[in-house]
């Protein structure tokens, strides 16, 4: 397919058909209505089944009963939205089930704003539901990364039968950029699902349940999904590095569109003879953690730049222990000029 220009909202409804989802439940939230209103348009030329939920929770639950038949299934929402989601998150991790939820960040707490925010790293990081479970957390910080993950978060979602979730800024659903796309899944030459409750046809039927009223039963449950995660954090991080050289005056570390608002500063005070590198993790859950630690070690100074208070500042910590991590970043959904944060980054390196 030759590239075209596109609202990143409508790459993640295409990338998604093509990764052979056939099934969305969603409810209109901005900024991400321009996915499930494209999917509305384009699933009927591929045999799709949409289905505007009557609310979030509605939605979220609907595709846990999708996912126990196998087939791959996508919801799409925005903060509130996907705090609505967050108990059928949680029992979608505990029946073990492949899952893909997109989560398009507005401005919080509480209802916000409709503005782009990255208020939602410590809800998919750490807080998405209740109970000891995890989410594969994948941030793009551009058009072309949110189509090519979308691909790569249904395949994860069904190696790890697990819920995996793109986590984009606003910015990153609402700017079209060109992009390509990758060739058509045929959803029906995906590997079997032998778990899938399929009806139960010439076999001893399938049970797909999170509920174990039997503590030791509940225990191992546990223990397996941790190996899961523990797996999934040798074998599943992924980040981009940029500039970065031996003796930098300062370490940037930022995830989606900030990013790319940090690189345009890099480049302007690199021509100042000033050596700043950038840190992007691309996931956000698993951390990887080793590789900021190594890019922070050619550092003298570090700083991580966000559209929110500062909630990756815990896990830069976490990858240079006793390393001073200092912040910059707006809220409310003003998003800094790549100006304002050279200067910032002036101020830092002087200071």
């Amino acid at each position: 397919m030759a590239r075209v220009l596109m609202k990143g909202n409508e790459a993640i409804g295409e990338a998604a058909i093509r990764a052979g989802c056939r099934f969305f439940f969603g409810y209109p939230i901005t900024p991400q209505s321009e996915v499930p209103e494209y999917l509305a348009k384009r699933f009927p030329e591929v045999d799709g089944h949409f289905i505007q939920a009557e609310s979030e929770v509605a939605a979220s639950n609907m595709i846990y009963g999708a996912a126990c038949s196998g087939t791959r299934v996508l919801t799409t929402s925005s903060s509130p939205g996907i705090s609505l989601m967050s108990e059928a998150i949680s029992y979608c991790a505990g029946t073990e089930v492949p899952v893909v939820f997109v989560n398009i960040v507005r401005a919080g707490p509480g209802l916000g704003g409709i503005l782009p925010s990255q208020g939602d790293y410590w809800q998919a990081t750490r807080g998405m539901g209740h109970g000891d479970f995890r989410i594969l957390v994948l941030a793009p910080n551009c058009v072309q990364e949110a189509a090519d993950l979308i691909m790569l978060a249904f395949d994860l979602a069904d190696k790890y039968t697990n819920p995996v979730m793109i986590l984009g800024d606003g910015i990153i659903g609402q700017m079209m950029e060109p992009v390509e796309f990758g060739e058509m899944v045929d959803p029906e030459t995906l590997p079997e699902k032998p778990w899938a409750l399929t009806g139960a046809k010439g076999r001893e039927p399938n049970i797909l349940t999170s509920l174990f009223l039997d503590p030791n039963v509940l225990e191992a449950l546990n223990q397996r999904l941790l190996a899961k995660y523990r797996q999934m954090e040798a074998v599943e991080k992924r980040w981009e590095t940029y500039n970065i050289s031996d003796n930098m005056d300062l370490a940037v570390y930022a995830w989606g569109t900030m990013s790319r608002i940090g690189k345009t500063a890099i480049d302007e005070l690199k021509e100042r003879g000033i050596e700043i590198g950038l840190f992007r993790p691309i996931t956000l859950y698993p951390y990887p953690y080793e590789a900021a630690g190594e890019v922070a070690s050619k550092a003298k100074k570090l700083i991580s730049i966000e559209l929110s208070t500062g909630q990756m500042i815990d896990d830069v910590r976490l990858a240079a222990p006793g390393r001073e991590v200092n912040f910059f970043g707006r809220q409310g959904g003003i998003v800094p000029t790549p100006e304002d944060v050279r200067d910032e980054f002036l101020k830092l390196i002087e200071s």
